[in-house]
């Protein structure tokens, strides 16, 4: 068995109240419990009660309810970023409809449905990407106050905010991708015809 660490708890008489064991691997926790409990017995009365007890069953509950909240985080995220995506693809519609004599003489001049679809593409994602920025700053704020204020240091990834950037401009690709597609199809004589 690998060496323990043990901790005594003295109190007025020079008993030994509680021992406590740490184990360098969680998979050893229910074998150790037993052999301990198995050597304390043998050694001592016969009609002393000892209560032996671990960690794992604590620690499998906490391993259980962080991944339940991950899972409630994750479809937070999504709704909110399916709401956003939803927003940035009306915008972009809007945006179509209120362009569409640019788009006519746009078309007029030359202009082919990819150069049309790659404008109202980049569009969305800008703004999509516009909105990943904002939002990992006002994320990222929280913690760097904290730090800065406090002497407690929450743990910050620029990984998660690399992350955010890359999702928003996804989603501004997804959602930009109707308006865009509309704006390419549209006919050059009506759209000039529009006022």
């Amino acid at each position: 068995m690998n060496p323990y660490t043990v901790s005594r708890y003295l109190v007025s008489s020079d008993a030994l109240d509680q021992i406590f064991f740490s184990m360098a691997d969680l998979n050893q926790v229910p074998a150790a419990t037993a052999r301990i409990k198995a050597v304390i017995q043998s050694r001592h009365r016969r009609e002393s009660v000892y209560r032996v007890e671990n960690l794992a069953q604590l620690i499998s509950v906490a391993n259980k309810t962080a991944n339940a909240l991950t899972i409630v985080l994750l479809l937070v995220a999504t709704i909110t970023l399916i709401v956003g995506g939803v927003g940035i693809m009306n915008i972009m519609l809007a945006t179509v409809t209120s362009r569409t004599h640019e788009i006519g003489i746009r078309k007029a001049v030359g202009a082919t449905a990819a150069d049309i679809r790659l404008q109202f593409l980049s569009e969305a994602v800008l703004i999509s990407i516009a909105g990943g920025l904002v939002g990992s700053a006002l994320g990222l704020s929280l913690p760097f106050s904290v730090r800065f204020l406090t002497h407690h240091r929450i743990p910050i990834s620029g990984l998660s905010a690399v992350i955010a950037v890359l999702v928003s401009s996804l989603v501004g690709i997804v959602f930009g991708t109707v308006p865009a597609t509309r704006a390419s199809q549209m006919d050059p004589i009506e759209s000039l015809r529009h006022e």
